[in-house]
């Protein structure tokens, strides 16, 4: 056998023994009579969604904005309250005894009415968005705390039912409509299983020491209370054995040999739920907050989704512009949704387009971050969007809203900085592709895995002498410099002579500035003379044209 037929061989064999190794014994299988699949060439298989590619609008998008705003922002009081309140040994519990009172009388489904959102003007903050340079927005659907912000037609706990009496998601993405920006939604109810579990815990000290919190309530209970009629079971998802060991990351990975997995009326009510949001609201972009996709592998509801979803999409449009976005992925998940890494970047160029989703501060709004002063700075934002466009990402930036829906006055410092840099600098980002190394200098030469879903960031910092590349056709290259350089930038990657480059530099021009650029190109590296003023503070931008071949 020759060589080449022996490689194909065991190419195909390793194709076999992964396509084996994927998942098909699904525990529970998704109905889908209420809200059928649309048909299209998409199957709600791994092997019937692996024609997935990502639509170049948003390849060549590479900045999106995102409102991680719901009821958990009531409090004002960070990240995952609609939990944490129910521990004891947590700040937020703290608060909550400070604001509220005890959980076994004021427990979460008691904030919802208090979400409001009086001050939240949708268009106002999508122009806003825009002009900051957002090529799309994110907006979330539903947290782990089972809430949906839209007019849903499976989840009694709404916002057009309860607190703002508002279709969120009906009002962002008509503002969106109007501006022209491509409409996002997230989606992390497939996680409240047991995101409240701590909701049926009770105090182990002090006077109301086992006291039970209000996790146990059910319909008949609310007789006279301000929410009669609905099932707080139906928000808080217990119909399970209480699990009060159980930890916070022991659920986020459902496997087939757990006994306490999501049953068939939960899995139906969120395969329900998401469908109905594709329908109704048509978005571009789904963001699951999840390994892969919701609920796998001990259901094929989140391959059902996905289908529907890409079906949809072609069509409307004759191909799928559709994108969806999970976390973790491995080569073949890779090939059904895109990946998207929380709180970090990769430390390399990928293949196939990317995101990362963080935020400047708290995921749910915070007043501490504000009063602190904590939020990242601009520049720290500009650096991440620079070096995560170099290696073929997106950032997808939360900026979170205050409870009333309007953004605190650090947060709008923030943004108004990041759009001065934007209109200087944005033809080095929209529509750029990675060129062939992503960068030079301390941070490019380091090495920075990942933790699980992504978490590195801030482990390694841009400082003066980290350089970032990008590239527009065959002979435009821009060189992103943090900082202001006090001294000459020496780019030993575009020396005439050099392992990526064997072209003359033509040109070299500073972005935003009409002054001369002094410059020296020989075998080894281009020199660049430090400006003798900058265009901005946070990162300077050198277009580098070179010869054609």
């Amino acid at each position: 056998m020759k060589r080449t037929s022996i490689a194909l061989a065991i190419c195909a064999l390793s194709s076999i023994i992964t396509a084996a190794q994927i998942p098909t014994d699904y525990k529970v299988l998704a109905d889908t009579s209420k809200e059928p699949i649309a048909e299209g060439p998409y199957s709600p298989t791994p092997e019937g969604l692996s024609g997935f590619e990502c639509p170049e609008w948003f390849v060549n998008a590479k900045f999106g904005i995102w409102a991680h705003w719901g009821p958990q922002c009531a409090p004002e009081d960070g990240d995952w309250y609609g939990r944490n309140m129910y521990d004891e040994n947590s700040h937020n519990y703290q608060y909550q005894i400070d604001a509220m009172g005890h959980p076994s009388e004021f427990g979460f489904k008691d904030w919802l009415p208090r979400f409001k959102a009086e001050k939240w003007d949708p268009e106002a903050l999508i122009k806003l968005y825009k002009e900051v340079g957002a090529r799309y927005f994110m907006a979330l659907a539903n947290h782990h705390d089972n809430f949906d912000l839209y007019d849903s037609k499976y989840q009694e706990w709404n916002s057009v039912a309860i607190g703002p009496e508002r279709d969120i998601i009906g009002e962002w993405k008509a503002a969106c409509e109007k501006y022209g920006l491509p409409f996002g939604v997230s989606v992390h109810a497939s996680h409240a299983w047991s995101w409240y579990e701590s909701s049926r815990g009770a105090d182990t000290k002090g006077a109301l020491k086992g006291v039970p919190y209000d996790g146990w309530l059910t319909k008949e209970d609310g007789a006279g209370k301000w929410w009669e009629g609905l099932d707080p079971q139906e928000l808080y998802a217990q119909n399970h054995p209480y699990r009060p060991n159980l930890g916070v990351w022991d659920w986020w990975e459902w496997q087939p040999g757990r006994v306490d997995a999501p049953d068939q009326a939960y899995i139906d009510k969120f395969y329900n739920r998401t469908v109905q949001l594709i329908n109704d609201y048509n978005p571009d972009i789904i963001y699951f907050d999840d390994s892969y996709l919701p609920l796998w592998p001990i259901s094929d509801v989140g391959l059902k989704i996905t289908a529907h979803m890409y079906n949809k999409s072609v069509a409307a449009n004759g191909t799928n512009k559709s994108v969806i976005t999970a976390k973790q992925l491995n080569d073949w998940q890779e090939k059904t949704v895109l990946r998207d890494v929380e709180r970090g970047a990769l430390d390399h160029i990928s293949e196939k387009p990317w995101q990362t989703c963080t935020c400047i501060g708290e995921w749910h709004y915070d007043k501490h971050v504000f009063y602190r002063q904590g939020y990242k700075p601009a520049a720290l934002v500009i650096g991440m969007l620079v070096d995560i466009v170099s290696k073929n990402g997106n950032l997808l930036l939360s900026v979170p809203l205050k409870s009333d829906g309007s953004l605190d006055s650090e947060e709008i410092k923030i943004l108004e900085k990041l759009g001065a840099w934007m209109k200087i600098n944005s033809e080095s980002i929209y529509d750029t592709k990675p060129w062939k190394i992503f960068g030079e200098g301390p941070a490019a030469e380091g090495v920075n895995p990942l933790s699980g879903p992504g978490f590195n960031e801030g482990k390694l910092m841009y400082g003066s002498k980290d350089i970032r590349f990008t590239s527009k056709g065959d002979n435009v290259i821009y060189v992103t410099v943090f900082g202001i350089p006090e001294e000459s930038t020496v780019i030993r990657s575009l020396g005439r002579k050099t392992e990526y480059n064997t072209r003359k530099v033509k040109t070299v021009e500073l972005l935003g500035s009409d002054a001369e650029v002094s410059w020296t190109q020989t075998g080894d590296n281009l020199s660049i003379a430090a400006p003798a003023s900058a265009p901005a503070r946070e990162a300077i931008v050198y277009k580098v044209t070179l010869s054609r071949r």
